[in-house]
């Protein structure tokens, strides 16, 4: 295992307007007890999925491990319902599962990270059990579970954020991120976020991989021709002003405003479901993991 690097020094230090999506400030959360990341499970939490992949990929040792990884059997382009499957999963172990689950599961991921490393000659250097590398992914993970959470029921206070946050660290731990290496506070993490936001560069390979994700090109034209233009949109709304800087992605005042528009529809609308419906999906995948550790079966 490879411990955690030191980010390197930025010229210009990015701040939170760069590095993190606009939550309206008319839009108040009227949560009186405490959030924690459980109440972010929602089927409207997956409008973000791709838009967090192309985050984690925009720094480059991910998105190299990504793109040129050997391991078909979970590469997105190839298997992307599987993929879906798997990350799925993953934060369902993450979030509800018992100590015997994330074992199960830290074992099954690590089987296939053990094949996911640069060759010794290679461009950008990659080690899948980078710890360093497993953080980034988890704080991508955690803001992307915050921002769906704040545009469905509203901006946090500062108290309630700190609430959402301290139940947020088995994200990373359920694999090798320690718990010293979390950040202790809500604060501390977006210290952490914006100097590890510098490290995001996307290259032509990274932008070329990024923008088949972000057009759909691993899914059957059909289904690219009629949810397409929509997931693209979300997926865009997703990027926080640096991401999309750096993908070469347009996005107009007059996006945001339908971005914002249609998530306070949605968020209204949310309150007239139950709760046990909005999260059905991930208990649902919950379900299947343990049905696929009791029959010996493979978990990713």
């Amino acid at each position: 295992m490879t411990a955690a690097q030191p980010l390197e020094p930025y010229s210009t230090p990015l701040t939170t307007e760069q590095t993190r999506i606009r939550i309206p400030a008319a839009h108040r959360s009227e949560t009186k007890r405490p959030p924690v990341l459980p109440d972010a499970l929602d089927f409207w939490q997956f409008a973000g999925a791709a838009a967090n992949v192309a985050m984690q990929m925009s720094r480059p040792a991910v998105g190299y491990g990504v793109a040129d990884s050997t391991v078909e059997s979970g590469a997105l382009m190839v298997h992307p319902w599987k993929r879906l499957r798997t990350t799925a999963s993953y934060l369902a172990v993450a979030i509800l599962g018992s100590p015997e689950d994330k074992v199960a599961y830290r074992e099954a991921v690590n089987v296939a990270h053990r094949q996911v490393r640069s060759a010794p000659d290679a461009k950008v250097k990659y080690n899948a059990f980078d710890r360093g590398l497993q953080l980034w992914i988890a704080a991508c993970l955690y803001v992307g579970f915050e921002d769906s959470y704040q545009l469905l029921h509203g901006r946090m206070s500062p108290e309630q954020a700190e609430s959402f946050y301290g139940s947020s660290a088995t994200l990373g731990t359920t694999l090798q991120v320690t718990e010293d290496m979390w950040p202790p506070t809500r604060a501390d993490f977006d210290t952490y976020w914006n100097r590890a936001c510098e490290q995001v560069a996307a290259d032509a390979k990274i932008r070329a991989y990024i923008d088949d994700l972000l057009n759909l090109r691993m899914i059957p034209w059909y289904l690219r021709i009629t949810f397409g233009g929509l997931l693209k949109f979300l997926t865009t709304g997703f990027l926080a002003p640096h991401f999309r800087a750096q993908l070469g992605v347009a996005w107009t005042p007059a996006d945001q405003r339908r971005f914002e528009h249609l998530f306070l529809f949605v968020g209204f609308v949310n309150r007239f479901l139950p709760k046990f419906l909005r999260a059905a999906p991930t208990h649902a995948v919950l379900w299947d993991v343990r049905r696929r550790i009791r029959k010996n079966k493979p978990l990713i």
